[in-house]
């Protein structure tokens, strides 16, 4: 008798449960089949639109995870199971989760825009809270500066996305300005000469944009000079040291005083 009772309760179940589960199944398996072709895709279209390949797999793991979590309820709901308390549970672990782990979070969601959006990339020199570097790598959490002193600087991409950035290398081309004074019983044009033979003599200094030679400041006791070259951004500080002491050196060689020199 008990048997043929537990054999009916098998068979209404199998009745009313069994074609959901049969269908959730098939459901799972076209999904997880959906999802890797999918994830094939998003590859495949990322390479083509040249994103960068360190967010390329992260970008691709948290669309198929996303996907696969609303698979699965899905699934559940075809089946029948109750998710009152299953919503419960994830929301209350995506909210602690949430608090946790925010600061790793921003710093994340920064360091997938700066490689989208690239700000700089890796080689250029940025200027960042007051410090001056050569960036060597992007990651997802942080970025790497070298200073020109050889310190490496793990910045947060957090604090870099919050932050005012100046790239002094995205355009290729800097300009140079020095600035030399002299007493007023000096003769400009000699100064000026001098100034633009050695400029020319520079293997450093670009023919373009245009130099700009020309009185800066006058003061009752003299005048500045102000030299306006343009040179390589790579390279920047040893060319202007390279460049002012030729300029300095040219010019008491010619005879003329520097005032304060």
């Amino acid at each position: 008798m008990q048997i043929e009772k537990l054999y009916s309760r098998a068979y209404d179940w199998l009745l009313t449960i069994g074609p959901r589960f049969l269908i959730g199944m098939f459901a799972l398996i076209t999904g997880l089949w959906l999802i890797r072709v999918f994830a094939r895709w998003s590859h495949n279209r990322m390479q083509r639109k040249n994103v960068n390949p360190t967010v390329k797999p992260f970008l691709v793991s948290l669309l198929t995870i996303a996907l696969r979590v609303l698979l699965v309820i899905g699934v559940m709901q075809i089946i029948g199971l109750q998710l009152t308390l299953f919503t419960a549970l994830v929301g209350a672990f995506g909210v602690a989760a949430g608090l946790a782990l925010s600061g790793t979070l921003q710093n994340f969601a920064s360091g997938v825009l700066i490689l989208l959006l690239k700000p700089f990339v890796v080689r250029d020199n940025i200027i960042t809270q007051g410090l001056e570097g050569t960036v060597t790598s992007i990651q997802i959490f942080y970025t790497l500066v070298k200073t020109y002193d050889n310190r490496m600087l793990i910045i947060p991409n957090g604090q870099l996305s919050n932050n005012t950035i100046i790239n002094i290398s995205r355009e290729g081309n800097r300009r140079l300005d020095i600035n030399y004074k002299f007493n007023n019983g000096i003769d400009i044009k000699k100064v000026k000469s001098v100034i633009n033979k050695t400029i020319d003599d520079s293997e450093d200094v670009l023919a373009t944009p245009a130099r700009r030679i020309g009185v800066a400041l006058l003061e009752p006791d003299g005048y500045t000079i102000a030299i306006n070259v343009w040179v390589k951004a790579h390279g920047f500080e040893d060319t202007k040291l390279v460049l002012q002491e030729a300029v300095l050196q040219d010019i008491k060689d010619a005879g003329i005083k520097i005032q304060g020199v």
